[in-house]
């Protein structure tokens, strides 16, 4: 059971970032400064930096939260599914069930609109794709271990995360080009796109005169 020091303390680091993620999206990334978070809040800069490490975290401490949901997802998948498979209902589930976790810190649009901050701002699409980098090797582990395969050898793996890794790369961009920026939307794009895989990859693209 939280005690009420512990609760005191998360109700602060919420405050913090809710006020962060409203400058953000309000001001922009750049032109927002620690002082300006704090002050939203009233409290100190130092206060601010006891919750986070820097604006970075801040900006990302929600998509970290969605990533270990997802994960936890993927781990908790049957093994009798094919991989791809596995990775599409695990992503799917999480777009389901992770309302109620988001809201516990921020208000969901506010954590949805952020995605464009992010996509906006070079600094924070760099450190994006970089930590998509590292996601993706850790599912391909997590992938390996359920397929009983070494990725040292098999390069399968990284294979099949990679090409799911690309597919959520193309779904975020048209999502955030969108005029819709709910958990609905993305799913269905999610969907559509992780669906249109397999005959993207096997079929043929050129349309054939029949004779």
């Amino acid at each position: 059971m939280e005690t009420l020091r512990e609760r005191k303390k998360a109700r602060t680091r919420d405050a913090l970032l809710r006020a962060a993620l409203e400058l953000f999206t309000a001001k922009g990334y750049e032109q927002t400064t620690v002082d300006e978070i704090a002050e939203a809040v009233d409290v100190s800069q130092r206060t601010f930096f006891r919750y986070f490490a820097s604006k970075e975290e801040a900006a990302f401490f929600v998509p970290r939260l969605t990533e270990t949901h997802f994960v936890g997802a993927v781990r908790a998948r049957p093994p009798h599914e094919a991989p791809l498979e596995a990775l599409r209902r695990a992503v799917l589930e999480s777009w389901d069930t992770i309302n109620e976790a988001i809201q516990q810190v921020v208000p969901l649009e506010l954590h949805m609109r952020t995605y464009r901050v992010i996509e906006s701002t070079p600094a924070l699409l760099a450190a994006h794709l970089r930590r998509s980098m590292e996601l993706e090797e850790e599912l391909a582990q997590i992938i390996a271990v359920r397929e009983g395969l070494a990725m040292d050898t098999d390069p399968r793996p990284r294979l099949v995360v990679a090409v799911f890794g690309g597919v959520m790369r193309v779904v975020e961009r048209m999502w955030i080009a969108g005029d819709d920026l709910s958990i609905e939307a993305m799913r269905e794009l999610t969907a559509a796109y992780l669906d249109g895989v397999g005959p993207a990859l096997a079929g043929n693209w050129r349309a054939r005169e029949s004779y």
